[in-house]
């Protein structure tokens, strides 16, 4: 599986055999043979109170499953020989083996704190089911079609409830106070989500550890690591200040006080979610992260030498990109300066012009629309090596396409081989656009090539600024997969990672996080001159610092 997504082959075997035009498929039926045969059953009169299907239960369809698994095989086999020309990186071996350990690992679940949040949660939705019932007389109030009904009679007839059509009708001065509470309520019920807390109880081990969170290679334009299980590369962040009061108060048990000390229940709840991963008793977890990472590889791969400068002193780069943009000392930047520095600098660096200012919240942050155009040319004008770096990124990929010769370009190697663009990064990994070719474009030609979307194995189109994406968080996720590696050495055991930041678990006499923090902002052979810099704190809880 893994080999076939470094050379970015969905990871379903069924999804890369498809890709690979085998004349042998998955067997598709073998999906409620593993159902049948592998999960636990519902025990009923009928199947004698029994909470597993063995052979003996159904020969037939015992006899269907060897044949599916004989058939995964060979599917396999195909798999495998016809990826074999692409040895398998050793270097990418080792990562992997890496990967396994810290899986093996796994990290600490707080059983009690789960319980609690799952509790506070029902308690807390129903009395919110209650009221809206008791407003609306609705038999379920959280049925979207009775909810249309009652708004239709109520003389609100709408089309659909989804979150810009409840704020629509909010924003109306003369609605109905009746109407208004319901959508309130419904707005309130959509936030309290309990998935998170109990994939981690059903995820839950014998030791209390939850293991699987991390799939190698997950998100293969990159090769990044993709959240499996509680995702939890997309946790809320939390912002309460003295959080660990918090998981005391939950964790005593009295929901009715907790809803009185705290008035926004799921809001809380949901903050909560990153401290259920706790330290063993004894230790500790010491956490660190890359700061800007991407920020600093873009300027090292394009040459920005300001930026350059800006990491290896201060680091204070809205306010320096404030600065470039607006002709200013950095001493004058200002709070509103500052934010257009930021938002900048967040959305600008891959190609992005006002709607990528948009997406980012620019217009939240209080700018005028009318002005972010001014804000995309005075970033571009502040960046030129960066602006530059998307043109020849794009450049050499499609020259390598059409001209079947490897091209050299800023640390990178472009080639094609086997109907694959390859794009080889300074650490030696390869990035892989699957029967890459150029196709003819609004603005001439344009690269297309195969890969997984969320609908499945699609043809999808990339640009200059896609492609440094990629490649900027490409080399970041070599920079963790180094330190990760590093760190290992020094025999600290990290028990998960995110994004760029290590979670390591180390017996509190021993906690140094100044340790962890210069194993991060050690150079790298492959990326001289590479500004990095690790910051981090202690916690008995996961949370962000």
């Amino acid at each position: 599986m893994v080999h076939g997504t470094l050379l970015g082959l969905p990871a379903s075997l069924d999804m890369m055999s498809k890709a690979l035009r085998l004349a042998q498929e998955k067997d598709n039926e073998g999906k409620a043979l593993i159902r049948y045969f592998c999960m636990p059953c519902k025990p009923t009169k009928a199947n004698g109170g029994r909470t597993r299907n063995y052979p003996e239960h159904a020969s037939e369809k015992w006899a269907k499953f060897i044949e599916y698994c004989r058939q995964d095989v060979v599917v396999e086999r195909s798999i495998a020989k016809k990826i074999a020309k692409f040895p398998f990186p050793e270097d990418e071996q080792r990562n992997w083996e890496l990967d396994q350990r810290i899986a093996d690992k796994g990290v600490r679940i707080d059983v009690d704190l789960v319980k609690h949040a799952i509790a506070c949660q029902e308690r807390y939705q129903a009395s919110l089911s209650k009221k809206a019932k008791g407003l609306t007389g609705l038999e379920n109030p959280n049925s979207v079609q009775q909810l249309k009904d009652w708004l239709a009679d109520m003389g609100y007839p709408v089309s659909s409830l989804n979150k810009d059509s409840v704020s629509e009708l909010l924003a109306d001065e003369d609605l109905d106070e009746d109407v208004r509470e319901m959508l309130l309520l419904r707005q309130e019920m959509s936030k309290t989500s309990i998935k998170k807390y109990e994939k981690m109880q059903h995820a839950r081990c014998h030791d209390g550890r939850v293991r699987g969170l991390l799939q190698f290679n997950g998100a293969n334009r990159t090769g990044r690591w993709a959240g499996r299980l509680v995702q939890v590369q997309n946790l809320p962040r939390n912002y309460i200040k003295d959080i660990a009061e918090v998981r005391k108060d939950l964790k005593a048990g009295d929901y009715e006080a907790f809803e009185m000390m705290y008035s926004n229940v799921p809001d809380v709840l949901s903050q909560l979610i990153r401290t259920a991963f706790i330290a063993e008793d004894g230790y500790t977890f010491d956490i660190t992260d890359f700061s800007a990472i991407e920020a600093r590889v873009i300027a090292w791969l394009a040459g920005e030498q300001w930026r350059l400068d800006v990491f290896n002193s201060h680091g204070k780069i809205y306010e320096a990109s404030a600065s470039q943009m607006f002709h200013i000392p950095i001493e004058e930047v200002d709070k509103n300066l500052r934010q257009k520095g930021k938002v900048s600098e967040l959305a600008l660096g891959y190609n992005g012009g006002v709607n990528a200012l948009i997406a980012m919240g620019a217009l939240e942050m209080g700018l005028k629309e009318n002005e972010l155009q001014g804000i995309v040319d005075a970033w571009r004008k502040a960046s030129p090596a960066i602006t530059s770096l998307w043109r020849g990124v794009e450049k050499h990929a499609k020259l390598a396409i059409s001209t079947r010769k490897s091209q050299k370009y800023k640390g990178l190697t472009f080639y094609y081989e086997a109907g694959i663009l390859f794009i080889k990064l300074p650490s030696g990994r390869n990035l892989a656009y699957f029967r890459a070719k150029l196709v003819p474009g609004k603005y001439g030609p344009q690269i297309c090539y195969e890969g997984v979307t969320d609908k499945g194995w699609r043809k999808q189109y990339t640009y200059g600024g896609k492609l440094v994406e990629n490649i900027v968080q490409a080399i970041a996720r070599d920079c963790l997969a180094i330190s990760l590696r590093r760190i290992e050495d020094t025999g600290i055991d990290t028990v998960m990672h995110v994004h760029d930041e290590a979670i390591t678990e180390v017996q509190e006499s021993e906690s140094s996080v100044d340790k962890l923090n210069a194993i991060l902002a050690e150079p790298i052979s492959w990326a001289p001159g590479l500004p990095l810099q690790g910051d981090g704190f202690s916690s008995d809880f996961y949370m962000k610092d």
